[in-house]
């Protein structure tokens, strides 16, 4: 049975998502169209493009790590390494996806939690890779440095009390890997940290 909190957390995120979008692809399309009239090109319109590309990334990604996840739902191959390949042009953390083929949104939602808690494990960057078994998910986190507050990391395991709002995916992994009927298993070591369910 659907948790009824998250199903209101997973609401709120949608709408938010939905809402953001619209304005965020106006804004990218007066930039386009400004460029076509003749404006000459500027640090400044290059700053602005930039930061609606990067923008629309994170909301795309959002969409489906904090949305709601109806299991029937598919997500197509080409639109997750689409959503990945974007964030890897616009950050630091190159994403691999080793997955074949059209999955439910549930399970994509799932490993882009995952990501979220790995990325804030690579301060300095690094690579993700994503891969799928016979006996689960395993989500990988490699970089030069590796820095995991233990406190976030407990979230996975139980309950601890409250997160800031930037770490909110240490409390709703654990809750959607439940919803889904999955045991999360965690290892960090100096120069990895992994993620399975």
């Amino acid at each position: 049975m659907a948790d009824p909190q998250t199903d209101l957390v997973a609401l709120v995120g949608s709408r938010l998502c939905h809402d953001l979008i619209s304005p965020l692809g106006a804004i990218g399309n007066g930039v386009e169209l400004l460029a076509m009239s003749g404006v000459p090109a500027s640090p400044e319109m290059e700053l602005i493009a930039e930061s609606v590309r990067a923008a629309n990334t994170r909301i795309r990604f959002f969409r489906i790590a904090f949305g709601q996840a109806v299991p029937e739902q598919r997500v197509s191959q080409r639109e997750i390494r689409a959503i990945l390949d974007d964030m890897a042009r616009t950050g630091r953390t190159r994403i691999r996806w080793e997955v074949e083929g059209d999955l439910s949104r549930q399970e994509v939602k799932l490993t882009f939690l995952a990501i979220l808690c790995l990325e804030s494990a690579l301060p300095r960057g690094g690579d993700i890779i994503v891969s799928q078994t016979a006996d689960g998910w395993r989500i990988d986190a490699q970089g030069a440095q590796i820095r995991t507050e233990p406190d976030f990391w407990a979230q996975l395991s139980a309950d601890t009390g409250t997160l800031p709002p930037a770490q909110v995916q240490f409390a709703l992994l654990p809750r959607e890997a439940r919803l889904a009927g999955r045991n999360l298993l965690h290892e960090v070591t100096d120069n990895r940290v992994v993620l399975g369910f």
